[in-house]
């Protein structure tokens, strides 16, 4: 079991105390700059044993009465129909999930910003979208030589070009689908018109990684740098602030890059700079709940090694190229793990090497690995699912939760029917044929009820998964590596 490691009650107090706090040194008005995901942080829940996911938004609901959101989405995102890979779902369509989501947490969603806005005809159609559904939409324009041309960028024909956004509350959170919307340009923007308004605003910026206060190579700082290895993200020390305080912090590249950019962006509309470094404009405080750092870099460690799975699998899919994997082999060889340290791996291969079929291999809370093989009924991961759930429920081994004659008319359903020449079932329709047997089978009733259990535990396939099962897994929480090779040598994968 994962030993815990995370305060996540004193993280929530900490950090709305902080903010409060970065509220008040400026004139009642924050724009806060939100980076990472605000209510799904899943990769932080897995590095910080104790985190919770909802963090985030739960730390901005202790502050819902102060703040409101504003939406950032790029015009040139919506152009191109740019997918969330995550979710599968594109940007615009995140944002209204968003607006859904905030909205049914007791958050007030302000308004929606598009970002780098040239006459894009699709954005158009976004905007009458969004303004047919009653929600505020602002516009705001490219601007030639950014960041560079401060002259042109501080002024009525660059900032000065872009529309108001009005706001009615003390921190007003700007967050986007995902990076690149413009949420910083956004900021710097309202900043330059509250200051023409004699306002003088602040901005600051949230981000949980890297942490600033614990050390650069921290399995912490590691795993995040695994995490957007394909971005080319890397983690350095803050040179501005060891410069200014004398204190050693961590920060990356492309904030540190950007400072010196932005001081002078903040002098020009200001007067002055508020800050001395990258690491003075965050406001996170992740850093002071860790209280059990071998736990945290435990769970670190195995984070980086399903990165590197991932990243293979990325890799054979045409997803990333070769210098992503090298990055991530890197990181591998820092943090002195490698594919030997995940047991459940090891289970999955040589079961699959037995049998010369794809297997799937969960560990569960207690340790114990059970595993599932492939057979005329089941693919590897519905018979490893299946079998762990007799285990998590005391369940014998031998006894069939699934009688085959429910089994049977699913296949033909599917082959008959649906055209699928895999009969066998998946993750999702065994679970479902599950359900139907619980309802006069009190075995597989209690069996059903063991799937909460799961959350947290940790599987492997011997090969790339269908993105069904994939999903299926992670909406368990199921923790999911593949051997990056598919179960056959066809050319085209569903």
């Amino acid at each position: 079991m994962t030993k815990i490691g995370f305060d996540n009650d004193k993280y929530l107090t900490m950090q709305s105390e902080h903010i409060r706090k970065r509220i008040d040194k400026f004139d009642n008005k924050l724009y806060l700059e939100f980076g990472g995901k605000l209510f799904d942080d899943h990769h932080a829940s897995r590095v910080l044993p104790g985190f919770e996911p909802d963090s985030k938004i739960r730390m901005l609901e202790q502050l819902s009465s102060q703040a409101e959101i504003v939406i950032v989405i790029s015009a040139t995102d919506i152009e191109k129909n740019k997918i969330r890979g995550d979710l599968g779902i594109t940007y615009d369509l995140d944002v209204l999930r968003l607006i859904d989501v905030f909205r049914g947490r007791g958050l007030y969603v302000g308004s929606v910003v598009i970002s780098q806005y040239s006459g894009q005809a699709t954005a158009d159609a976004f905007k009458q979208k969004l303004e047919n559904l009653n929600i505020k939409v602002y516009i705001h324009y490219p601007i030639e030589g950014y960041p560079s041309n401060i002259p042109l960028i501080v002024s009525d024909e660059g900032y000065g070009k872009n529309e108001y956004i009005e706001t009615t509350r003390p921190l007003v959170v700007v967050t986007a689908p995902g990076p690149g919307s413009g949420k910083m340009a956004t900021c710097l923007s309202q900043l330059y018109h509250e200051y023409k308004r004699g306002i003088k605003a602040g901005y600051a910026k949230f981000e949980t990684f890297p942490i600033w206060n614990i050390p650069l190579k921290h399995p912490v700082n590691l795993a995040y740098e695994a995490a957007t290895a394909d971005l080319n993200d890397v983690n350095m020390i803050d040179p501005f602030h060891l410069e200014a305080y004398g204190e050693t912090t961590v920060n990356y590249n492309r904030d540190v890059e950007i400072f010196p950019v932005l001081n002078a962006i903040f002098e020009k509309i200001a007067g002055e700079s508020p800050y001395k470094s990258p690491t003075d404009m965050g406001v996170n405080m992740a850093g002071n709940c860790i209280f059990d750092d071998e736990a945290v870099r435990e769970a670190s460690k195995q984070e980086i090694i399903r990165r590197y799975y991932q990243g293979l699998c990325d890799l054979r899919q045409g997803r990333v190229n070769q210098d992503t994997v090298y990055k991530l082999e890197l990181l591998m060889k820092q943090a002195n793990v490698s594919t030997s340290d995940r047991k459940v791996a090891e289970k999955a291969i040589e079961l699959a090497e037995k049998t010369s079929e794809p297997a799937t291999a969960i560990e569960l809370p207690d340790g114990k690995i059970i595993t599932g093989k492939t057979s005329s009924l089941l693919g590897a991961s519905s018979a490893a699912l299946l079998n762990a759930l007799k285990e998590l429920g005391g369940i014998q081994d031998d006894m069939h939760l699934i009688a085959p004659i429910v089994i049977e008319p699913i296949q033909k359903l599917k082959t008959e029917y649906f055209g699928s020449i895999n009969p066998r079932l998946h993750t999702d329709e065994i679970l479902m044929a599950l359900s139907i047997s619980a309802a006069t089978n009190p075995t597989a009733e209690h069996a059903l009820n063991q799937l909460e259990k799961l959350k947290g535990c940790e599987a492997h396939s011997s090969v790339i998964l269908s993105q069904v099962d994939e999903r299926m897994f992670k909406k368990l929480g199921v923790n999911l590596t593949c051997e990056p090779k598919y179960e056959t040598k066809k050319m085209y994968h569903k």
